[in-house]
């Protein structure tokens, strides 16, 4: 049996939309330690980063300690406004079904590699029982933050997949940049946070705008004449 490929998944912006709550939690966050808060357009430019590495880039003071209780802060917020104010974080449309499609086929293994932390992707795929489709989840509290190649790296090590047989597919040019600092395979994706422009700009293999392209743009990605 052929060696499978790698299919690396990240989380905010690329399976599930987050952004309204991320967003609302962060200004909360920095209210509640007496901070300015961020505007969203700055906030959107972040997400992907690990928390402490996003709230330092969005202006708070330079001190440990801030950061951390921003931080801290940020994930109370989160949690509250989801569990308890009953705001969101769907999957995009159409992507249940391609991951559920894509993780039964046995060429493939579908991986995470994300700036959330594990609690919150084990919130995420058990919400949406899409827990035993993923056989490796890199997250912010298990690596460097993005766009490190260390994530990529780990979840290299624990397939045992070579990085040309792999693929990252993202929302930020964070996860272009991992990607190619991994020498892996990097699709981006329009219907996220950064803007198509941007991700351009840091030469990802494929650019896409739409879900239901995003099954033939894998499997071209492996095509021989790529790998």
């Amino acid at each position: 049996m052929a060696e499978p490929h790698l299919i690396l998944f990240d989380c905010d912006g690329t399976i599930v939309d987050s952004e309204g709550l991320i967003i609302e939690a962060m200004k909360r966050a920095f209210d509640d330690e007496g901070l300015e808060a961020p505007e969203p357009a700055a906030i959107r430019r972040i997400i992907g980063l690990s928390l402490p590495l996003a709230v330092a880039h969005l202006g708070a003071p330079s001190d440990e300690d801030i950061i951390m209780n921003v931080s801290e802060a940020y994930r109370q917020r989160y949690s509250y406004l989801r569990d308890k104010e009953g705001m969101e974080e769907p999957l995009f449309d159409g992507m249940h079904q391609l991951i559920t499609e894509l993780g039964s086929r046995d060429e493939y293994i579908l991986g995470i590699a994300t700036g959330k932390t594990m609690k919150g992707v084990d919130n995420l795929l058990n919400a949406n029982q899409l827990t035993h489709m993923f056989h490796t989840i890199q997250t912010s509290d298990k690596a460097p933050s993005k766009p490190n190649p260390a994530m990529i790296f780990q979840a290299l090590s624990e397939t045992g997949i070579a990085p040309e047989r792999t693929v990252m597919i993202g929302d930020t040019t964070f996860d272009i940049e991992m990607a190619n600092n991994a020498k892996v395979g990097a699709i981006g994706v329009t219907w996220g946070h950064h803007e198509a422009k941007d991700l351009a700009a840091h030469s990802p293999r494929f650019l896409i705008d739409e879900i239901a392209d995003l099954k033939s743009t894998i499997e071209a990605s492996f095509s021989p004449q790529l790998t």
